[in-house]
């Protein structure tokens, strides 16, 4: 089906707008701001990245940063994922706070090594005397026929990595807020953005503020069945509970924020309300961060559970790069209703 954007409303997102004195700002800008403050007030954070520089400035959320801190603080940087991986994972052990930016997700496998044997073991291997507080922005993308090299949402390969930690902001409000909290972290982060987010708008203030890295959010609050959804998957999750509900299906929308650490507490929470979990994704099903999910609720949660967990997510094939296989290709907010009506026992 093709995705169109959904008007988030206020009360939807309760708990991250709607406050007195929050302005409205799209993704890329709330992206774009955090790294301004993040340059403006430690010393020790850098940006660098393939085309953090250009004029399109990556998809805009580096736009102007080069200009006005000049490019021994802005570096761009060759087609060299792994090497100048390296050079981050460096930089950052030596004290300084890296924000490396991999313009597309699907290239982090170029630089594997430099996150899971050195980014992701070096704290522990010295016992803490080293830390790696290495941000990692990566870019899942889809559209203009980019096909099977250049589409992939790669985030539940690292999920397997213990040491890396891992963030989806859905709406411009996380973006910011966990940026933050994630260049302050003293750990690896890998920074999960999705393409097609960044055009939304959202509830943002201006000054610094952080979101917790491990707290999830409940979007829309149900007692029927929850729907655990990721990055892009939320707002179709959203779409998907407002359909529902004109047929008598309440469902509950949980954004988890972070894949680690996963706030479990909070997964098991509304699952032991409704019984009934959809988890969606917008990663391949098979080995993907809503397979561990599921497990984890089956693990810790199975006593709650009314039917088994079922999962929303992209088919175990490559992307295609003609636009109307694409359409059938990409999972949404119908795909979500149907599956919630099925664990609801609707057609």
């Amino acid at each position: 089906m093709p995705w169109t954007k959904v008007p988030i409303d206020k009360s939807e997102f309760e708990n991250t707008l709607g406050k007195e004195g929050l302005r409205g700002r799209s993704y890329r800008q709330a992206l774009l701001e955090a790294q301004t403050q993040l340059l403006e007030s430690d010393p020790s954070v850098f940006v660098i990245g393939e085309g953090v520089d250009d004029a399109g400035g990556v998809f805009g959320s580096t736009l102007g940063l080069a200009q006005k801190f000049g490019k021994e603080r802005v570096l761009d940087i060759p087609i060299a994922e792994n090497g100048l991986t390296g050079i981050a994972v460096g930089a950052a052990i030596c004290g300084m706070r890296p924000v490396f930016v991999h313009m597309r997700m699907d290239f982090l496998p170029m630089c594997m090594d430099q996150l899971v044997n050195h980014a992701a073991k070096w704290r522990y291997m010295t016992g803490g005397r080293l830390n790696v507080p290495l941000v990692a922005r990566s870019i899942a993308g889809r559209g203009w026929g980019s096909a099977a090299q250049h589409s992939q949402a790669l985030h539940g390969l690292f999920n397997h990595i213990p040491g890396l930690k891992i963030a989806l902001p859905a709406t411009p409000y996380d973006a910011k807020g966990l940026l933050i909290s994630a260049v302050r972290d003293g750990n690896p982060v890998l920074f999960c953005e999705h393409r097609w987010l960044y055009d939304f708008t959202g509830y943002v203030p201006e000054e610094m503020y952080t979101v917790p890295l491990g707290q999830a959010v409940t979007r829309r609050k149900g007692g029927d069945v929850t729907i655990i959804a990721l990055s892009l998957m939320v707002y179709e999750a959203v779409k998907a509970a407002s359909a529902l509900e004109a047929e008598g299906i309440d469902a509950e929308v949980i954004d988890p924020r972070t894949l680690v650490p996963l706030d479990e507490a909070a997964l098991l929470e509304s699952v032991k309300k409704t019984g009934r979990v959809i988890i969606a994704d917008t990663g391949v099903k098979t080995g993907g961060a809503s397979a561990e999910i599921a497990a984890v609720i089956a693990e810790k949660g199975f006593e709650f559970l009314k039917a088994p967990a079922l999962r929303v997510g992209s088919p175990d094939s490559p992307v295609p790069a003609s636009p109307e296989l694409e359409k059938l290709y990409y999972p949404g907010a119908n795909e979500i209703a149907k599956a919630a009506r099925a664990l609801c026992g609707k057609k």
